[in-house]
């Protein structure tokens, strides 16, 4: 080898700095104390201390903090022990196992580097190191050692350890303002107290945990995935990382969410008419294609409900963006109404597996082996739709299809609003027992079991919604007897399956305003790369 090692300054284990400047000669071994092959290794360091000390700086780095002491006693080690618990030096000198052991000869030149033990290695060490020094050969009982026996993992690669090292580390990769935190508050209520939760406890995202994320994907932290309405906030790939972080997602999710994140920020989807309405329109996300299964969506039993921690975390990430790159907070831009639970997640993942149909993504464009997400504006739902006794197929689907009247409200027909229907693997079972009925075909039937005269859409004593009584006086009485369905084109319908495969339960999501002046729903291509 001909590579150098980084200086460093550790204490002994009676406090004493002793430095690395990264000039040799000097024996550099780093152990931890419940290593056993460190174990077996630590008297053959011994004998070369005693025999190469006057001429060789002997340094061993430890890993275990309070037990380095134990490890020194147990085998007599008379060169310096050093606190190297926080494994910043082992981080910084790049090692995989212990004991890693280098010898530096004068002109600060790694000569020789090796893990574990293999005693034909620590042979050929004792021996350059003679040479290179001019001294007699140390004198180990090589035949009584083990011929070989691996090493251990090096403890910086412990996930909490290594992650914190390689935040500090790489320090200038996180630009977001960090936030200190006094030792005496509580994180938690101090996260609630600066306005950034959804009102359930978040995640603190540390640097750690944010770099932990960004292990999920490979774009750069400053890659800038979109301008985030209302406010117009830079959503840099970090700041996105940091509010999965919050949400509580796995690295391997953030994906996902990015894909999310370009979809609704799109001028189609328009989040900020989507924030902004009192009617309380919130994002309903679907994924479709591998990632489903590799990150561990659910697309069966509650799939939209509590329990899976992707579906979950996936979609309140989405909103908390929203919400803190983008500003959309209650009382602020966010003006709803009531409210809308879905604006603390709604996603789930379609199961595909039991459809007999094109999988949402595949009728969208795309291939089955893509990973898509695609984003609705819903103002409500899921609203179960149910029908335990409907035995063929056009009674089922008419079930649905009477099911999405309440859509906005039963009197309002011919409406240019999307909804989407979640069909259950029971109803898809009944509807496809006598061989194919296709989604065209389900679709067709909704509007025709919907279709009602444009008299009864008339406001009356019942309900002032609807065609107004003047304006149905022009409309004559032939006009009035036309029949409307309840969607302006059976495009509006939008057809996934998910759920159980026991229970005859289907549910609806009501759209908003649907359009250029309001929401289209918006697909995109998951970056798995």
């Amino acid at each position: 080898m001909t590579d150098s090692r980084p200086a460093f300054t550790l204490k002994d284990l009676y406090g004493k700095a002793h430095q690395f400047d990264g000039t040799g000669p000097s024996l550099v071994c780093f152990v931890k104390e419940d290593c056993e092959t460190c174990n077996i290794a630590a008297p053959v360091l011994q004998a070369l201390a005693q025999a190469y000390d006057d001429k060789v700086t002997v340094l061993v780095p430890a890993q275990s903090g309070k037990a380095n002491a134990d490890f020194a006693q147990r085998h007599g080690l008379t060169m310096p022990v050093l606190d190297d618990a926080g494994c910043r030096t082992s981080f910084d000198w790049g090692f995989e196992i212990v004991p890693a052991v280098y010898w530096i000869d004068e002109s600060g030149t790694v000569a020789a580097h090796f893990e574990g033990f293999v005693r034909d290695d620590w042979k050929t060490l004792s021996d350059q190191i003679a040479q290179d020094t001019r001294q007699p050969v140390a004198q180990v009982d090589w035949d009584s050692l083990p011929a070989w026996r691996p090493g251990c993992g090096s403890k910086h690669f412990d996930p909490e350890v290594y992650d914190k090292l390689r935040a500090a580390a790489d320090g200038d990769v996180l630009l977001a303002r960090k936030v200190e935190v006094a030792s005496g508050d509580d994180v938690a209520e101090f996260m609630f107290d600066q306005g950034i939760s959804d009102g359930l406890p978040l995640v603190p995202p540390t640097p750690e945990r944010v770099m932990r994320m960004l292990a999920g994907t490979n774009r750069d932290p400053q890659d800038v995935v979109a301008v985030v309405p209302p406010n117009m906030g830079v959503g840099t790939v970090e700041k996105i990382a940091i509010n999965a972080v919050m949400a509580g997602c796995k690295p391997e999710y953030l994906p996902v969410v990015i894909a999310a994140v370009e979809a609704v920020c799109t001028d189609e989807f328009n989040i900020h008419g989507v924030t902004a309405t009192t009617m309380g329109a919130a994002t309903v996300m679907v994924v479709n294609g591998p990632i489903r299964d590799k990150i561990g969506m659910n697309a069966g039993l509650g799939a939209m409900g509590a329990g899976n921690r992707a579906n979950a975390t996936i979609g309140r990430a989405l909103r908390l963006v929203i919400r803190n790159i983008g500003g959309a907070k209650t009382g602020g831009v966010e003006r709803s109404t009531l409210g809308n639970p879905m604006k603390f997640t709604m996603c789930f993942a379609e199961n595909e597996e039991v459809s007999p149909w094109e999988p949402l993504h595949v009728e969208r464009g795309f291939e089955p082996e893509d990973s898509v997400v695609t984003i609705f504006a819903m103002t409500g739902g899921p609203v179960h739709l149910v029908d335990q006794t409907s035995r063929r197929p056009d009674q089922i689907a008419g079930s649905l299809g009477q099911g999405l009247e309440s859509v906005f409200l039963p009197k309002l027909h011919n409406l240019p609003v999307d909804a989407l229907l979640v069909v259950c693997p029971e109803h898809i079972k009944t509807m496809t027992r006598d061989g194919d009925y296709s989604k065209d075909r389900l679709r067709d039937r909704i509007q025709e079991v919907t279709s009602r005269p444009l008299r009864e859409m008339v406001q009356d004593d019942h309900s002032g919604a609807g065609i107004s009584v003047a304006d149905a006086d022009k409309m004559g009485p032939e006009k009035l007897a036309q029949l409307a369905p309840k969607f302006a084109g059976k495009e509006y319908i939008h057809i996934v399956v998910a759920g159980g495969e026991a229970g005859k339960f289907s549910s609806a999501f009501h759209g908003w305003s649907t359009g250029a002046a309001g929401s289209i729903s918006v697909s995109r291509k998951i970056d798995l790369g």
